[in-house]
């Protein structure tokens, strides 16, 4: 009797246990249900906007360079360097300017001692009327040529003719320049309202373009902050070397001041709208470009995994080029969390 109980005990005890672990195999087996949220797909008519590239650069440039040939005798900037308007840039040596420039006066002097000598000969019927006029046209030629001579003379001498810096110099002090020839390549700036971002756009996005349309601009020399601008001028040729379409925007920057030739993104409003469905940025998942999955609930506890076109991106919203066929509602919480498989339970 006592073995039968003790086969029974042992037996029940087997039995206990096979039915506790098939119990919690079938705990660790059941599919989790996940909570989510659901909001409908609207559109909403959208400004239209346009994403470009380019460089800083300043409202005027300008090439700073001596009338006439010579040798640099002084260069009081560097490259660089800030200027203001009048100030002194560089001067050739004026040691052959100032010997043309005496005898350019010696020749005014001969010429009019020669035209008073034919006036009082005129006087006295000696000369004639011709000779006369003749010594006059001298003394005039002369005079004309100590006006160019004195010209040249100030023109020996690069003044600034407005406030700017020194973007590259050319030459130094001892070269022999001939006259045009550029001595400094300059931009030209008001405080700091003259810097444009020079960006590049395609035939259709110029036409979009229109003048005195708004514009954000991040910079990459200033990271954590984003400058208002607007369309200042639009070129009317395309570029010969890049193929595109020059804008020019002005900046408004503060007190800050940016180099030439920093590098910055555009992001120009125009005057265009078109539709867009809109949805949170936390309903996308597996984003790439502009291609994107979304998660609609479908029957009663599923979910459908849909791909969709983006638009655009904002901070926190995701714009659609067009609404996906058949979709009126989307999953917009725990979108991470789920696939095809998963069982969902719509919380409000």
């Amino acid at each position: 009797m006592k073995k039968i109980q003790s086969t029974l005990i042992i037996l029940s005890v087997i039995l206990f246990s096979c039915s506790e672990k098939h119990s919690e195999k079938n705990l660790l087996g059941a599919p989790d249900i996940i909570s989510v949220k659901v909001t409908s797909l609207d559109s909403q008519e959208i400004s239209n906007s346009i994403t470009a590239t380019g460089l800083v650069s300043t409202e005027d440039q300008a090439n700073y360079s001596f009338k006439i040939g010579g040798v640099i005798s002084r260069i009081f900037v560097n490259e660089g360097q800030f200027f203001r308007k009048g100030q002194l840039l560089a001067t050739l040596n004026t040691t052959e300017i100032a010997a043309g420039l005496a005898q350019a006066d010696l020749n005014v002097a001969k010429a009019q001692r020669d035209y008073n000598r034919a006036n009082n000969l005129y006087k006295d019927s000696v000369f004639s009327l011709e000779q006369l006029q003749n010594t006059r046209t001298s003394l005039e030629v002369a005079q004309r040529a100590k006006q160019a001579t004195a010209f040249n003379e100030r023109y020996a001498k690069i003044y600034a003719v407005s406030d700017g810096f020194v973007s590259k110099k050319i030459a130094n002090e001892g070269e022999i320049v001939s006259g045009g020839m550029p001595v400094f390549l300059t931009n030209s700036t008001q405080k700091n309202n003259s810097y444009l971002l020079k960006v590049g756009v395609t035939d259709r996005e110029w036409a979009a373009i229109k003048m005195g349309n708004s514009a954000k601009v991040a910079l990459d020399g200033f990271p954590d902050q984003t400058f208002d601008a607007t369309v200042f001028r639009k070129l009317q040729a395309a570029d010969r070397e890049i193929g595109s379409f020059q804008i020019e925007l002005k900046l408004k920057l503060d007190q800050v001041i940016p180099a030439v030739g920093m590098f910055g993104k555009a992001e120009i409003k125009t005057d265009q709208t078109e539709k867009s469905f809109v949805i949170p940025y936390n309903s996308l998942v597996e984003a790439d470009g502009k291609q994107g999955f979304i998660f609609s609930p479908t029957g009663k506890n599923r979910v459908k995994k849909i791909p969709v076109n983006i638009l655009k991106f904002d901070n926190n919203k995701v714009y659609l080029k067009e609404k996906p066929v058949g979709i009126d509602n989307i999953v917009i919480s725990n979108s991470a969390y789920l696939n095809e498989q998963s069982i969902i339970k719509i919380i409000k």
